[in-house]
């Protein structure tokens, strides 16, 4: 009997490591200590003592799940009574099924949080779940203080972007039959093992969000790097009390699908708010500073935009790479990648008399998914059906929009090295300048007329010139 206890504890404290498993005791050790009048059995612990423990760190709710998910942990066999409290080895076997498990095991766990019966649970049980573990989310970065900069806002009479996030990673959960839950009417259908797995392994935030109420709720080990890229770090130069039209849920969305090299920080670039609503001054600051966040706030809350890989470049081409791609935030949140159709991913212009002037990306000319006249404050999103570059939909309230609120975020190194594109390749800035004046022989700025246009529409001045040899015929 003895040996059998120590075999199944032995078994799940195989997937930590010893540090962490001694630290995952010292807990568990406290927790048991705690006496709350409760008719726990020695050598576990109560809901109470697991509340007192967490405090306001998560919601209530919360607490309870991950509380009713671990006392339903049972090795097989062993059936408990309500009041027993949860033990060393459920306690363990949660946490590693949790941090550490695979689709399965977490699925597992999932289902245990939602309800104590056996077998399927309905689907509108597993939308409000995703919706307490969003908001969870929410609540313990804003209680441990690490927003990193970002909000958490609600626009008067719209869903909040707990209820957009949940609906959609709730969207990604697909029956048996492969049909996806959408409508009212899906609510009742059943959702049993399988489908929560697949769920679970399709929908990545699902897992990486329980990872975050544990670590950060419990503080609890340290998280993994991948937490560390989970909210960016922003940056604003003119000061920290900008606000952006982007909360903290809706930038952990938009940055997840990003390159995993530039997740770690947003820094602003251009803001109409701050600089202007002016289309040369929009030109001037987003211009040669590497990848970069587009986002737009039309005059009907919807919001919504795109991400370039490259730098911009005023030119009368397109531009670009298939890493681009548009997106939606608000009233529902989406991303549409590239269709392989056409390499129209980015495209900007200025001044020019027969090409049109503006900011794109997908489509064609006078058809953009997404288009921001140079005449600013105005656009358009035409996709009928969809954008044939990115196979996004209609992306404003209306197909021809006015905006107020238009800010562009670089992404990546937030220290002040930005990655930009060059031959396919992500280089930092200063090595870039070094290859194309080697490939060239000349001055950046005489081996790339337009940067001399940029620099005119940003009211820079050339210091060197004068000072250099006259660029060879």
């Amino acid at each position: 009997m003895g040996n059998s206890k120590s075999h199944a504890g032995q078994e799940f404290c195989s997937q930590f490591l010893p540090e962490e498993q001694a630290e995952i005791n010292r807990l568990f050790d406290a927790l048991s200590s705690e006496q709350h009048g409760s008719n726990t059995s020695p050598g576990s612990f109560s809901l109470e003592a697991l509340k007192s423990h967490v405090g306001d760190a998560l919601p209530p709710e919360m607490v309870g799940r991950l509380y009713d998910g671990m006392r339903r942990a049972d090795p097989p066999g062993r059936a408990k009574g309500p009041g027993e409290g949860v033990s060393r080895v459920q306690f363990t076997v949660s946490l590693s099924h949790l941090l550490k498990g695979s689709s399965e095991e977490k699925s597992l766990m999932v289902l245990r949080m939602i309800s104590a019966a056996e077998g399927p649970v309905k689907a509108r049980e597993v939308s409000k779940f995703t919706e307490d573990l969003v908001g969870s989310v929410v609540h313990v970065l804003n209680y441990r203080q690490e927003l990193r900069g970002w909000t958490q806002k609600k626009a008067p009479g719209s869903p909040t972007s707990v209820q957009v996030l949940a609906a959609h990673l709730f969207s990604e959960m697909k029956l048996q039959d492969g049909e996806k839950l959408l409508g009212p009417q899906r609510l009742d259908c059943d959702c049993g093992h399988t489908v929560i797995e697949d769920w679970v392994f399709r929908a990545p935030h699902v897992a990486a969000f329980l990872s975050v109420v544990i670590h950060r709720g419990f503080l609890l080990l340290h998280p993994p790097l991948s937490l560390a890229t989970l909210v960016p770090e922003r940056q604003v130069d003119q000061g920290g009390e900008f606000e952006s039209v982007l909360d903290v849920l809706s930038v952990i969305y938009i940055n997840s699908h990003l390159p995993r090299m530039l997740q770690h920080g947003w820094r602003l670039l251009f803001s109409s708010e701050l600089h202007g609503h002016s289309f040369a001054q929009l030109c001037g600051h987003i211009t040669q500073q590497g990848p970069c966040v587009v986002l737009l706030e039309d005059h009907d809350g919807h919001v919504f935009g795109g991400f370039a890989s490259c730098s911009w470049e005023v030119k009368p081409q397109f531009q670009g790479d298939d890493r681009c791609f548009l997106f939606s935030v608000s009233p529902s949140m989406a991303v549409y990648t590239c269709t392989g159709y056409n390499d129209h991913y980015m495209y900007l212009n200025h001044g020019q008399q027969t090409i049109p002037n503006g900011l794109g990306m997908g489509g064609q000319h006078s058809y953009f998914g997404l288009w921001i006249d140079a005449d600013f404050g105005k656009g358009h999103s035409k996709a009928k059906p969809t954008c044939t570059t990115y196979n996004s939909p209609q992306l404003s309230a209306t197909e021809n929009f006015q905006f107020q609120k238009m800010e562009v975020w670089a992404v990546g190194d937030a220290a002040g090295t930005q990655l930009v594109s060059w031959e396919g390749h992500l280089l930092a800035s200063p090595l870039l300048l070094l290859l194309l004046q080697a490939k060239s022989n000349k001055s950046v700025l005489d081996a790339d007329p337009e940067a001399q246009a940029l620099l005119e529409i940003s009211g820079r001045s050339r210091h060197s010139q004068g000072l250099r040899e006259a660029p060879d015929a």
